[in-house]
């Protein structure tokens, strides 16, 4: 194995924790009343107790990182209770260079948690009867002469590339060759793949990892495929649908997308993951614009957030408000369950179902060139965590069972 697989290597073994972390699959229904019933007994005493507690736990381990080989100039954090109440934190340094301290209304690159936002939006459509998750994607695709390479391209759905079982390799962390190129890609900051383009570098001609279906590989390939299925069946830009559908009637105003350089209230992002795979300089934010253009993520990600949006919209997703119509079914559905004794752990449509040691979690991680991201919710206590981290080397899947036990311990003490 040579150095520069061996990185990528055990790069993917961390991404792959990061999933995993809160891997799993549909679950009984939550207990809303009782997680209900538990918050309307916090005091005002007690709120302002866990805010102070919360804030300490993410101070312990901003500080613990300082003695250890962590990467984590800073982090913002929030939490949701179950009455819909975002409380918002922040620890560290925005900018380490010019010591300018972490604040918890700005804003980074959240990586693959776009991908929940995708998801969504397909599933919208299908709910409107605009979209079969289940039809051939050379419904909307075959005319186009590259289909005929993508593996498996004969028997996907959209409902495979949603759930990552249409057997395609993930090349950002999966392919040497591919992160050289996409390093040439990155020195020009305003270069980019298309769709098209990316699909082509990585994919066609490729012998399929498994028939579709059989199996579950993630990877961003499937998600590119998924957004041009979108954008064909609709005649519409994704973006313009996620407005529509999420982002405008919901109030998510530090959700943005992410697709221009010069996007407002950025945290720096350092990319130490990064600039050893595709040899991105250590800093991603110059003059408040980026300087790799996140459109090369597209619908594999391709937001900027927050953690105060991103606890809400888990909620909303997760309680099955933010999507009309009876969509929770789909949602958790996993496509192919990797653990035969447990069908209901696994992955759904862009949503990672796991049992953690605070019990049923559904949330879904986050990559991109200087920063990770993770966000938890916790149907049985009607309660959603997120941490950012402007850091691609962080250990925040960590850090987050502690964050959530503060706030789990507070519902719980209220509610005997």
């Amino acid at each position: 194995m040579s150095p520069c697989t061996a990185r990528l290597f055990d790069l993917r073994l961390a991404w792959l924790g990061i999933c995993l972390a809160l891997a799993c699959g549909p679950a009984p229904d939550s207990t809303a009343d009782a997680a209900a019933e538990a918050e309307a007994s916090l005091s005002p005493e007690a709120t302002a107790t866990l805010v102070e507690r919360f804030q300490a736990e993410l101070d312990a381990a901003w500080a613990q990182a300082r003695e250890t080989d962590e990467n984590f100039p800073g982090a913002t954090a929030a939490f949701i209770l179950p009455d819909g109440r975002v409380f918002g934190f922040a620890t560290g340094e925005s900018d380490v260079d010019d010591d300018i301290p972490m604040t918890p209304e700005l804003r980074m690159g959240s990586g693959s948690i776009g991908k929940t936002y995708v998801a969504a939006v397909a599933l919208q459509l299908a709910m409107n009867g605009d979209l079969d998750l289940d039809a051939p994607v050379s419904t909307w695709l075959g005319d186009e002469e590259w289909f005929s390479r993508v593996p498996n391209h004969a028997d996907l759905t959209l409902r495979n590339l949603l759930n990552h079982t249409a057997g395609m390799i993930q090349p950002y962390f999966e392919d040497p060759d591919f992160a050289v190129r996409l390093g040439e890609v990155f020195r020009d900051p305003d270069a980019y793949m298309t769709p098209e383009q990316f699909i082509a570098e990585t994919v066609l001609d490729a012998e399929p990892l498994f028939p579709a279906g059989r199996g579950y590989h993630y990877s961003d390939v499937h998600y590119t495929l998924a957004g041009l299925v979108v954008e064909e069946a609709t005649g519409r830009a994704y973006y313009d649908l996620l407005d529509e559908f999420f982002l405008d009637p919901l109030d998510l105003d530090l959700t943005l997308a992410a697709d221009r350089r010069d996007l407002p209230g950025l945290a720096q992002g350092y990319a130490h993951a990064s600039s050893r795979l595709y040899g991105t300089p250590l800093e991603v934010v110059v003059d408040g614009e980026f300087i790799l253009h996140p459109l090369q993520e597209w619908t594999g990600g391709g937001l900027v957030n927050n953690p105060q949006a991103m606890v809400r919209w888990a909620k909303l997703l997760y309680e099955g408000e933010a999507i009309e119509g009876d969509d929770l079914p789909e949602l958790l559905e996993v496509g192919f369950p990797t653990d035969s004794t447990k069908p209901h752990l696994g992955y759904g449509l862009a949503v990672s179902i796991a049992e953690s040691e605070h019990g049923l979690t559904y949330g879904h991680g986050g990559f991109w060139p200087g920063y990770n991201s993770l966000v938890a919710y916790y149907p049985d206590h009607g309660v959603a965590v997120s941490i950012q981290i402007n850091s691609d080397e962080s250990q925040m899947r960590r850090h987050l069972p502690k964050l959530a036990g503060v706030v789990l311990e507070a519902l719980g003490a209220a509610g005997r």
